[in-house]
């Protein structure tokens, strides 16, 4: 069992973290503060081939493995949570959707764009009655000759207002449950789609959170995805590969604070000595290195479990919980090694503790990963 990285995973990780470094990390307070959509850092992503780091060179992206994967959203995270989402959206809920479920067409003729950046996709499965209950899908599909005839509301979608691309999943037979929700990939200027204003949230102010709206939008058939019926199994299967990703978001917020917090303990003085020579404050620090360093195994392992193939449901359920709690645990001893200064705007770890407690809640919340693994454990 090898727990070093490749020499390929090394310099993916160095170029990634040289990049956030010089062109996000000096952006992110101003983009957090005004609510601005980095929409020139989302094109250098795409430049640097970060916007579809596992989807074949054929169809535009990067072709890396998994790992690769983890490893990109980790390091954009460590330097801002908002283009961190925004890559892990645009990477897991929507190109490697299309990828693992789409037809030959249609990988050929949206990934392309989507994996370079020239285009951003956007995940429509919540509503406001189907958040972690997501087979209570209200919004209609309805077969009108060679299209289907979408109508519905969606909430809570990472980008919409941004995206040129939407999945969006809907109900194409209602009587048969679970089993009649089909998926469809949809562009944002068809007529009846419409984006609502962002949400006023806690944290991630420069990434846009809105409501969908869909008004007797049409959709040629061939833009469904997979087979009608199949869409809540594509939809929760996509949800895998999106609590990797998540995982990895929560490991760079968390290591950012640990960053931050290890700076400030060296520089702050009390009681004539840096608060780093205190026990107490050394042992938040060793607190959170470690499970930092546990949380970020877990998602490795979960990667790793999706290249093998097959299943990988628990993996990515019991990294993506650990490592956010990890995250929420880091960031708050982060603000509290920092005293009055880390509860004002000041110092970055207000942000991360913002950004961070998000990733208790989307992408399933923790409650439902203990559910997911708790299920596996029980053979259900």
């Amino acid at each position: 069992m090898d727990f070093d990285l490749t020499e390929d995973h090394l310099r993916l990780r160095e170029m990634v973290r040289d990049f956030a470094r010089s062109e996000i990390a000096p952006n992110a307070a101003a983009w957090d503060r005004d609510g601005t959509f980095p929409a020139g850092a989302v094109r250098r992503m795409g430049e640097l081939g970060l916007m579809g780091v596992q989807i074949p060179e054929a169809y535009g992206g990067a072709g890396l493995d998994p790992i690769s994967g983890a490893i990109v959203v980790e390091e954009i995270a460590r330097a801002d949570a908002s283009s961190s989402v925004i890559l892990s959206v645009n990477n897991s809920l929507v190109c490697n959707l299309i990828l693992k479920h789409g037809s030959e067409e249609q990988k050929r003729r949206i990934l392309p764009d989507l994996a370079s950046g020239r285009k951003l996709g956007c995940y429509g499965l919540s509503e406001p009655g189907a958040g972690s209950d997501s087979a209570n899908q209200k919004t209609r599909a309805v077969r009108d000759g060679s299209d289907y005839v979408l109508t519905g509301t969606k909430n809570f979608i990472t980008t919409g207002s941004e995206a040129d691309v939407a999945i969006v999943i809907a109900t194409t037979d209602p009587a048969l449950g679970k089993k009649g929700i089909s998926a469809f990939v949809v562009p944002t200027d068809t007529p009846g789609f419409r984006p609502g204003k962002p949400e006023k949230k806690m944290g991630l102010h420069a990434s846009p959170t809105t409501e969908i709206h869909l008004e007797n939008c049409r959709v040629p058939a061939p833009d469904r995805i997979g087979e009608e019926g199949a869409g809540l199994k594509i939809a929760l299967s996509t949800l895998d590969e999106g609590r990797i990703g998540i995982g990895a978001q929560a490991v760079g917020i968390a290591q950012a604070s640990l960053d931050a917090a290890i700076s400030y303990s060296k520089e702050r003085t009390q009681f004539g000595s840096p608060i780093a020579s205190f026990q107490s404050v050394q042992w938040m620090l060793a607190d959170m290195a470690t499970e930092i360093e546990a949380a970020r195994l877990l998602v490795y392992r979960a990667a790793h479990a999706k290249t093998r193939g097959g299943r990988y449901t628990r993996e990515a359920a019991m990294a993506k919980l650990f490592a956010s709690e990890t995250c929420r645990r880091a960031t708050e001893k982060a603000v509290q090694i920092h005293g009055g200064y880390g509860y004002t705007r000041d110092y970055p770890v207000e942000r991360y503790f913002r950004d961070g407690r998000i990733t208790e809640i989307y992408e399933g919340t923790s409650q439902m990963q203990r559910l997911v693994i708790a299920r596996g454990l029980l053979g259900e």
